[in-house]
């Protein structure tokens, strides 16, 4: 922006274009879904700004974050999805069912709770996590006797709480990671103290009062 008077600003002609891309992309975002991807929306609004001059090739490889972010989620990404199409995970879940079976189903409940939440280290996304293992952990609960409100409850809930355990564990985790506020050795130890804090504060807690509420 240009001030023309003291306290007065002036949007520059660069400026109104990078605000119509900008108009542009959320519209897409919002209303593209059927006939444009999300991620071809965002390529798409950057060739424009390269070929309007709103941004030079230098600018964009000098944004170390956004390369850093792009990198990490990608490619955690692309190995998460690996893993369950081999069935990996699946793999582990009748796993952890047969060696349950015969146990008390509190017990096996609170088993299953646990390395559904841990598994996440897998998983870059939780939405990744989500497709991948709680369909199969929700059929091995109820296969164990666990009461299907309580199966499906119980293991949704951890799902707002093991965004907290990695930098990739959820789509804005690799944007604060890359920020490099925070560095990479601390976010893993904070990652990994929060993450057992809000776990045994959801098995303490939490569960319990979902026990009784569906009881």
């Amino acid at each position: 922006m240009k001030t023309l008077f003291p306290g007065i600003l002036v949007i520059t002609s660069a400026e109104k274009v990078f605000l119509v891309f900008v108009a542009l992309a959320l519209w897409l975002w919002v209303y593209g879904g059927s006939f444009i991807n999300s991620t071809t929306v965002a390529l798409l609004v950057v060739a424009l700004m390269l070929l309007f001059k709103i941004l030079s090739w230098d600018d964009v490889l000098g944004y170390k974050s956004a390369w850093n972010t792009l990198v990490w989620f990608a490619t955690l990404v692309s190995l998460a999805d690996g893993l369950s199409r081999v069935g990996f995970t699946g793999y582990i879940a009748n796993a952890l069912a047969s060696s349950l079976k015969g146990v008390d189903p509190t017990t096996a409940l609170i088993v299953m709770i646990a390395a559904f939440y841990w598994l996440h280290y897998l998983f870059a996304s939780l939405t990744a996590h989500t497709t991948a293992l709680y369909p199969i952990f929700l059929k091995t609960l109820i296969q164990l006797g666990i009461p299907p409100a309580l199966a499906a409850y119980s293991l949704a809930y951890t799902l707002g709480l093991m965004g907290i355990i990695s930098p990739y564990a959820t789509g804005p985790a690799p944007v604060y990671y890359g920020s490099g506020y925070i560095k990479g050795s601390d976010y893993w130890k904070l990652g990994l103290i929060f993450g057992i804090i809000y776990f045994i504060a959801y098995l303490a807690l939490g569960l319990p009062i979902l026990m009784l509420i569906l009881k």
